[in-house]
């Protein structure tokens, strides 16, 4: 039985490579679930107590870590594969809100606070397109992560607002998926505005609020957007985005805010 299933193992891992290469995710998930049961069910019978005919020879441990080596290249194919899909998820559903975000500015009586997510390519739900950060122990962070997201933070604060708009933006393109993309996105509107870029900053609230409306910072970023639409001269639409603030985060600093910026722009 041992020498049937090494044989199995043999052919599974001796599988030429461009085969591989072109299948699709699911068929490499499915030769990993495979190899991962053949190697579970060697490592038993070689683990079986009591005595046995058959020698485990120097070969059979070398077929076994063989066998190892190739489920280590599948996941790190399968991992890899998963990553660019998401990334093309992401980058896709961003500029999907972009252009409706522009589309609303051009039709009359638009709400632009209600333009709200856009569903992520493909369908599906949206896990592909980079969920807020749970609060548990801390977001998994690459290396260099964390210290390159500060680093344009300081710059953001230090009134270096050209710099901090290319590290947020740099940033954004290092990490697709960024637990920290809410984040950037506001750091980065902040940044355009202190540029003058007010277009470009309402686009970053936009983006912010509407990916992300369960972050931390979506009151911040809605509270933003619209009063960055009233720097843009459309006060009706500043006005109900910002009357948004305290009727979807009531308990949120931002309300102040908001209701100080309803205020100065004369918002019934």
């Amino acid at each position: 039985m041992l020498m049937r299933a090494l044989s199995c193992l043999v052919f599974l891992a001796a599988t030429p490579l461009a085969a591989q290469q072109t299948g699709t995710l699911a068929d490499i998930r499915q030769d990993l679930a495979v190899l991962s049961v053949e190697v579970q069910r060697l490592k038993t019978e070689l683990s079986t107590t009591g005595g046995s005919s058959v020698g485990v020879s120097g070969s059979t441990l070398d077929r076994l870590t063989a066998i190892e080596s190739e489920l280590q290249r599948l996941t790190g194919k399968t991992e890899e594969l998963e990553f660019r899909i998401n990334r093309v998820v992401q980058d896709g559903t961003t500029q999907i809100g972009n252009l409706e975000f522009r589309v609303c500015e051009l039709e009359p009586g638009c709400d632009i606070g209600n333009v709200g997510m856009p569903a992520p390519l493909g369908g599906g739900e949206t896990t592909a397109v980079n969920p807020a950060p749970k609060p548990q122990t801390g977001p998994q962070l690459a290396v260099g992560e964390e210290a390159d997201f500060r680093r344009a933070q300081e710059a953001l604060a230090e009134g270096d607002f050209r710099s901090a708009a290319e590290k947020f933006a740099a940033f954004r393109q290092t990490y697709p998926g960024s637990p920290l993309e809410p984040e950037a996105l506001l750091g980065q509107g902040k940044a355009l505005d202190g540029e003058g870029d007010i277009r470009e900053a309402a686009r970053s609230y936009l983006a912010a609020y509407s990916n992300y409306p369960d972050s931390a910072v979506a009151p911040e970023a809605l509270m933003r957007l619209g009063a960055s639409l009233g720097d843009l001269g459309k006060i009706p639409e500043a006005c109900v985005t910002l009357a948004e603030v305290e009727g979807r985060y009531p308990a949120s600093q931002a309300v102040a805010e908001a209701r100080d910026a309803m205020a100065a722009l004369g918002c019934q």
